[in-house]
């Protein structure tokens, strides 16, 4: 059944405060598929099944699906489609408010691989990624649909316009490239902005073993939070980073960072020293 002839059997309304829209074109769900390079092997978790058209592909190429949907309105056409298919499970939920982990050990135990595979609603996508990123799943790839101002940010290099702390975080994580570009017009309704697919693949080892990754995280935010200042400001006067002050300046001076720069200046390698010499001083004035 076509997805048009779905929306009007279910009486499905599109609600934008849930960044809902209806994908006219099937190809660019059969990009998201290949990209995701899928095998009976893999278990995908597919977060906004919307009408299951997604979901119907994953699920062709794929061992397990758990798609999970957080309106109500669409879990009767999913059900009526899927409610059968051994393969597939079915959650209605806010994907937000629980672990990837403990979905996956739930619905999707002993998988040989993990991965993650979704047209993201874009008021969601940023925590969404972060979500999946910081969880203990080992999901060894992601392939989203994200509306081209994030996959932009994603991707951007130090000293670009949209460079910041998803672009860190991104480049934390994951090795990340465009596949595919989808213009607004494949969408009813159509959304104001234009999508790409993002492919990324996910980091088996850290980057920085020696960095503790929470705090690098907080350096990161902390600088980008005021990132018109100096990165002595930022940081020294940042009440979210919590490090003594003393621990902070002599991290300055340490990796040799100056902190009269500016957080958009910094690759990914020098907030990591960064941070793991605060840390590295901190735990030295504690024990002074």
């Amino acid at each position: 059944m076509r997805l048009q002839e779905l929306v009007e059997r279910y009486g499905v309304r599109f609600k934008r405060q849930l960044g809902q829209n209806l994908l006219l074109d099937g190809n660019i769900n059969r990009i998201m598929v290949d990209a995701a390079v899928l095998t009976p092997d893999d278990a995908v978790i597919e977060v906004g099944a919307g009408l299951g058209a997604l979901t119907r592909q994953i699920a062709e190429a794929a061992g397990r699906v758990l798609a999970i949907e957080i309106d109500p309105a669409f879990m009767p056409c999913l059900e009526d489609q899927f409610g059968e298919s051994p393969n597939i499970r079915l959650f209605r939920g806010d994907a937000l408010n629980h672990d990837p982990a403990k979905l996956a050990a739930e619905y999707l135990p002993g998988a040989a691989r993990y991965k993650m595979v979704s047209n993201l609603p874009y008021y969601v996508t940023t925590p969404m990624l972060f979500h999946f990123w910081e969880s203990a799943l080992p999901v060894e790839r992601m392939v989203v649909m994200v509306q081209e101002e994030v996959a932009a940010r994603l991707n951007a290099p130090p000293n670009g316009r949209n460079y910041g702390v998803l672009s860190l975080a991104a480049a934390y994580f994951c090795e990340t490239d465009i596949v595919h570009h989808v213009p607004r017009t494949c969408f009813r309704p159509a959304p104001k902005v234009d999508s790409c697919i993002v492919r990324m693949r996910m980091r088996k080892e850290p980057l920085f073993p020696g960095t503790p990754k929470p705090l690098l995280m907080r350096v990161v935010r902390a600088a980008f939070a005021k990132r018109r200042k100096t990165l002595r400001n930022a940081l020294v006067k940042s009440p979210s980073l919590g490090m003594p002050k003393d621990a902070v300046l002599a991290a300055f001076e340490s990796t040799g960072v100056s902190p009269e720069r500016r957080a958009q200046t910094l690759d990914l390698g020098e907030f990591a020293a960064l941070a793991s010499a605060i840390d590295e001083h901190a735990r030295g004035f504690q024990h002074s």
